[in-house]
């Protein structure tokens, strides 16, 4: 008997689709046997298939922000500008593609050529999240296919529905059937897709744990490629008489886009004492300004619900536990709605507490520190294990010069905030946000493996010393 996963709208409850839960050996047998076939596809006709998706992602783009937004609860304005990413990647990667991995030759003194050319992996599995669920796997897909891998794609239980309508927009435009794969299921088909022997590689986006058991699970797996985009505890600094009004938004951007689903949310804000009072309170008054709605609304929320229930439940308890060891509450994190997973914008200072948990809160929860000089403040930020985005808000070029020295990140920005990455940039960061296998415009580098030849037209040698006559 099939078995169904089903899908609903976290501002309403609404189910949305129920899908048949697929089979990992199924789904990896077709890649493996449709693979070679599109590897020997010219780089041109997949480029040209590509554009394809494209126009055909353009076309559909209405219907696949609507249902974004109902999957996953974000705002439709933030949907449709996920869908433009999706769009732009394309362009992007055709260019990534050519720079990173294309061909190249020199001539060699004495004679023949040094050729450098890239090759596939072959099948490469790819884990996508729920909070870009369109946007984060199709920046794995798009180079992996213009490479001449073939791809299973495993969309987030959460949002299945979002991951099977990108897969058609590739179907559509041409891309075989058996090249591109989409694999419905739960915890149960990732690891048998993660641990699959038949696979060349995966690329994974989510959280902090996930990728570390994948990490361990590889260990002993040198031959398959491992690209891991994880979270992130992510500081942002304030310093220098910046204007505060600017400062303020910049850190709601920061903390509160997606409803602090990104794993670029800035999480931790370190303020020059002396700034503390005013820029607090240039903060609340925009906290509370902030609108919390349903993706549809009107008019429309800067804010929707984080993914489920149980996420807000997790939220919430992560917070009680904070302000239980002694954080004081600037702003709480309240439930509008207590049977949906609607969270308020929460403020923390955790200046006064003994110890701080360095954990990836995944929502609408920023932690406030004060920081006496600017040494304290780059030793606060970098106070944890990961390290993707860090922002640094102040007018001075000089103190981002010596915060760019000095922090560890893999995202380092000024006067902008933690989030918002741009595509034609390398993403990734260090620690346990990564492993130093950065996305976006880097991502052609781990879809591909670079093969060195020396050649001549006619072979010719000697052995000039060490033969007997």
């Amino acid at each position: 008997m099939t078995e169904f996963l089903s899908t609903f709208e976290p501002a309403t409850g609404a189910l949305i689709a129920e899908l048949p839960i697929g089979d990992a050996h199924a789904e990896v047998a077709a890649a493996r046997a449709a693979w070679p076939g599109w590897a020997a596809t010219p780089l041109a006709e997949r480029v040209e298939t590509l554009r394809r998706f494209a126009d055909i992602v353009r076309d559909r783009a209405d219907a696949f922000a609507d249902l974004i937004a109902r999957e996953t609860g974000k705002p439709l304005w933030e949907a449709k500008t996920e869908v433009d990413t999706v769009i732009a990647k394309v362009a992007i990667s055709i260019t990534a593609q050519a720079e990173r991995a294309g061909e190249r030759a020199s001539e060699q003194p004495g004679g023949g050529r040094m050729a450098l050319r890239h090759r596939p992996h072959g099948v490469l599995a790819v884990l996508g999240p729920y909070n870009f669920p369109a946007h984060l796997p199709n920046g794995h897909i798009v180079p992996a296919l213009l490479a001449g891998n073939a791809v299973v794609f495993k969309p987030s239980e959460k949002t299945p529905a979002t991951g099977a309508f990108l897969i058609g927009c590739y179907h559509a435009a041409g891309v075989p059937g058996g090249v591109v794969r989409l694999l419905i299921g739960g915890p149960d088909q990732g690891r048998a897709l993660a641990g699959h022997d038949d696979i060349d590689g995966l690329l994974f986006t989510g959280s902090a744990r996930t990728g570390l058991a994948l990490n361990r699970h590889f260990a002993e797996r040198p031959e398959k490629i491992l690209a891991l985009e994880m979270g992130g505890n992510n500081p942002i600094i304030v310093w220098d008489d910046p204007d505060l009004d600017a400062a303020a938004t910049l850190i709601v951007q920061s903390a509160y886009t997606s409803a602090g689903q990104r794993c670029t949310a800035g999480r931790r804000l370190i303020v020059e004492d002396r700034l503390y009072d005013p820029l607090i309170a240039a903060l609340t008054r925009l906290t509370d300004r902030i609108i919390i709605g349903a993706p549809h609304d009107e008019p429309a929320p800067f804010m929707g619900p984080v993914i489920d229930n149980d996420a807000a439940e997790l939220l919430d308890m992560a917070f009680g536990k904070l302000v239980g060891m002694g954080a004081k509450v600037i702003r709480s994190l309240e439930r509008p709605a207590p049977d949906r997973p609607f969270l308020t914008p929460a403020i923390l200072d955790v200046t006064d507490m003994a110890e701080r948990p360095d954990d990836e809160l995944f929502g609408p929860v920023l932690q406030v520190t004060r920081a006496h000089d600017f040494a304290d403040a780059i030793e606060q930020a970098n106070a944890t294990r990961y390290g993707l985005s860090a922002s640094l808000i102040s007018p001075s070029r000089a103190r981002y010069e010596q915060f760019w020295t000095g922090i560890r990140a893999g995202i380092v920005n000024w006067n902008r905030p933690t989030n918002g990455a741009a595509s034609s940039a390398p993403f990734g960061g260090i620690g346990w946000s990564g492993n130093h296998r950065p996305s976006a415009y880097y991502a052609a580098d781990y879809c591909a493996y670079p093969v060195a030849s020396a050649e001549v037209e006619q072979a010719a040698a000697s052995i000039p010393i060490g033969l007997r006559g």
